[in-house]
């Protein structure tokens, strides 16, 4: 029987820097993704047990050139939002069983909600869908909300549109100076604070029991938060408290939803070659992976090979189990270094065409 955590990232009044694409270092993600959650990770995984042992671990990940099939030994979500009870969840792209098909008033501040909180997206996409008949609708609460900024209606009172509540983006000025010449260069770097009772939280999903795999990942993400996740750790960015969690009734209903016709991703998803059947009724988003990496072994750093990844909230007529990217540098000698495209996707009911 496979076994299912949540695990929170508590980062108390420690600021995170996820880098996004923008000018220098001002940009920051309130979130990290699966591919890097997962190469951090396992770094820490490698500094505790030794290179051989994360060979080891590597060898039991499906891989192009080896095993594409094989079942790995856990599945990564990529980190979400909670605030205090409520989990958010990537929105997927194709709109809920009921959603009107007509052009609507409300699109925009539909568009607006990347993210779910639990209850809304088990509702959507697992229970009766969207509801657009009567003045306690979805529909009419959308309507107001793009009138005023309170509605007082149900998705109000379920946090849906209070995500952005949870943290503060910021950017500080720095000033970098030149070894050789002393000259300096003035920057800025944008970081992220939670606010008090929210944080990131991902899910793992162990296909095959494994308390001795489960104890040493455990050990391993300890040393990561001590360690911080993401940049600017020099400064003491990223560093965090990790407590794992059983799955509650309601994340119980969600994992194990027993009527599903299509599958969201929660993770982002690498293939090659990508089964042009999984396209046929799909919809998707594409994002650039690319950046740098910095050995635990060696302490060289290099840039890596970019890939294209599917992002959350991609839909898929079945799940895709997803490979190991190998992205090492042309140059780079130390041992492979590989980005996790390795899926995570739930079940979901949409409405049949």
């Amino acid at each position: 029987m496979s076994r299912w955590q949540l695990v929170k990232l508590d980062f108390g009044r420690n600021p995170v820097h996820f880098g996004e694409v923008g000018i220098g270092m001002e940009e920051s993600s309130e979130r990290a993704y699966s591919d890097t959650l997962f190469s951090a990770w396992v770094s820490s995984y490698a500094r505790l047990f030794g290179g051989e042992a994360v060979e080891q671990l590597f060898s039991q990940f499906p891989q192009p050139e080896r095993s594409p099939r094989l079942e790995p030994p856990f599945r990564l979500s990529s980190t979400f939002i909670y605030h205090g009870e409520t989990y958010y969840l990537p929105r997927p792209i194709k709109p809920p069983k009921g959603y009107p098909t007509e052009n609507l008033a409300f699109a925009k501040e539909y568009k607006k909600l990347d993210y779910l909180p639990l209850s809304v997206w088990q509702r959507w996409y697992q229970g009766k869908g969207f509801t657009n008949s009567d003045t306690n609708s979805d529909r009419a609460e959308l309507e107001l909300k793009v009138k005023q900024s309170k509605t007082g209606g149900a998705l109000e009172r379920a946090q849906t549109f209070g995500y952005s509540k949870a943290f503060e983006s910021q950017r500080i000025p720095k000033v970098s100076l030149d070894r050789t010449t002393r000259a300096s260069n003035f920057y800025h770097v944008g970081f992220v604070q939670f606010q008090p009772e929210a944080g990131l939280y991902f899910l793992i999903h162990f296909p095959t029991p494994d308390p001795a795999l489960e104890t040493r990942l455990a050990s391993a993400l300890s040393l990561l938060g001590e360690d911080g996740i993401g940049g600017e750790r020099s400064s003491g960015a990223g560093r965090f408290t990790a407590t794992w969690h059983d799955l509650d009734k309601n994340w119980g209903k969600v994992v194990g939803f027993k009527q599903p016709n299509a599958y969201s991703l929660i993770s982002l998803l690498w293939e090659y070659p990508f089964a042009s059947e999984y396209l046929q009724g799909a919809s998707y988003a594409l994002r650039e992976r690319s950046g740098w990496i910095v050995s635990p072994v060696s302490g060289q750093q290099a840039r890596r090979q970019s890939v294209q990844m599917f992002t959350e909230g991609s839909v898929f007529s079945q799940p895709i189990g997803g490979l190991l990217a190998k992205v090492t540098p042309e140059k780079f000698k130390a041992h492979p270094i590989y980005r996790s495209g390795i899926s995570l996707s739930l079940p979901i009911q949409l409405a049949v065409p």
